[in-house]
């Protein structure tokens, strides 16, 4: 299926590891220039680099914390400056928390709040006006099975994704007439270096069987009985990209592997 996405400029937020570099990859291969955002510096233009010279695109790594107003501006003036606008932004920088209601601070709330729903906010309203001056683009959100389906462990994550998908579907209806797409997908299970090491640490103490630890979780939660890997996902996003999904606008969709247990 020929996805007719050659010659746009995607960013893609949280792009040097894990689900961010598998879509930045996957938008790679169908011809995209890039706009990949990082804290790690090091590890954001040593990807950048790898990218470009595998598929033979633009790619601009951008160091920056996109948690702050300092960071998604940088971010906004480097694809202004770069590439003159983007066609596509996927917000996916985020990050799984561990806390109880009653004993999170609020300092701790405020930095998933900003990571998670202000960087979305702040990185559309820079530059869903570039979208609109080029004819039209692109906006998806990477949100979490967890923003309906909540873990106990983690009240944050799943707030604060909760508000991302419902943030998600007002900007849908705000920038439908300027002729911008706006989705939210729901990951479950997705093996990211995140679980890998979070398993690892886990089982340090009792024999270190971290792919038994995985399995089991897949086993208890997925009816697919495996972790998606992060190329799967990806594979739906950059589906959504295309001219091919050009109906889809202020939908959630879930890619659990049949996690969610309503309807």
């Amino acid at each position: 299926m020929d996805l007719r996405l050659e010659g746009k400029v995607a960013v893609v937020t949280g792009g040097s590891v894990g689900i961010g570099l598998a879509i930045a990859e996957g938008l790679a291969a169908e011809g995209v220039d890039l706009a990949i955002a990082a804290r790690d510096a090091e590890r954001v233009g040593a990807e950048a680099a790898r990218i470009a010279g595998r598929y033979g695109v633009r790619v601009d790594a951008v160091a920056c914390d996109i948690a702050t107003r300092e960071g998604t501006d940088s971010l906004i003036e480097a694809v202004g400056r770069v590439f003159g606008g983007a066609d596509i932004l996927i917000n996916n920088a985020g990050s799984g928390s561990n806390e109880t209601v009653m004993e999170a601070p609020d300092d701790k709330w405020q930095a998933y709040w900003d990571l998670h729903v202000m960087a979305a906010v702040r990185l559309a309203r820079g530059l869903a006006p570039m979208m609109k001056a080029r004819g039209g683009g692109v906006i998806l959100h990477n949100a979490s099975i967890c923003a309906a389906q909540p873990l106990w462990y983690e009240p944050i994550y799943n707030t604060t994704k909760a508000a991302l998908m419902m943030f998600s579907k007002c900007l849908a209806t705000e920038l439908v007439g300027d002729n911008i797409r706006v989705n939210c997908v729901n990951p479950g299970l997705v093996l990211t270096p995140d679980w890998i090491k979070t398993a690892k640490q886990l089982t340090e103490g009792t024999g270190g069987d971290w792919q038994g630890y995985l399995d089991g979780v897949a086993r208890d939660f997925a009816p697919i009985k495996r972790f998606a890997t992060p190329e799967e996902l990806a594979n739906f996003f950059v589906f959504l990209c295309s001219e091919r999904a050009s109906y889809s606008v202020g939908s959630t969709y879930f890619v659990d592997g049949g996690w969610l247990k309503t309807v």
